[in-house]
């Protein structure tokens, strides 16, 4: 079965990846796996503080991708998988990908103006030779129509 790898934070071009994806994989007879990232927390002198900054994060990360897990199963009708990762986006992606052997593309949003992301300048640059599966950057400027077209 084909697997579309989605990068979701909190931003619009991780909805509209996110749209693509669930409607390629129902064109495909596919699946979504759904990757949210909790960045690596700075280092905070007191343990018990440091250790509710991350629970915070891992929570919001949690609610925000059951979230558009919700959305995405009542627009398509595909349940996707949910993995939540703490650490450094590009190294947590990179591994997921390696752990994965039935990845169709790693489809990632690209902001509507200025700097595409960080995740979509390594992998559409210095890393897309290195890749185990094709690259979908997802224009975020976007509109729900040209998704479902485009898809």
């Amino acid at each position: 079965m084909r697997t579309y790898l989605v990068v979701v934070d909190e931003s619009p071009e991780a909805e509209t990846a996110l749209r693509f994806a669930a409607r390629r994989a129902a064109k495909t007879n596919g699946s979504v796996r759904i990757l949210a990232l909790v960045p690596p927390s700075e280092f905070v002198q007191w343990g018990g503080v440091q250790a509710t900054m991350e629970d915070e994060a891992l929570q919001r990360a949690e609610a925000l991708v059951t979230s558009a897990a919700g959305t995405l199963t009542d627009e398509s009708g595909i349940r996707p998988t949910i993995t939540v990762k703490q650490g450094d986006p590009v190294a947590v992606v990179r591994a997921t990908l390696d752990e994965m052997d039935d990845v169709a593309a790693l489809v990632l949003g690209a902001a509507a103006s200025g700097n595409p992301g960080k995740l979509v300048s390594h992998f559409a640059g210095a890393d897309a030779g290195k890749l185990p599966c094709p690259i979908m950057v997802i224009p975020g400027g976007l509109d729900a129509e040209a998704i479902d077209r485009l898809s």
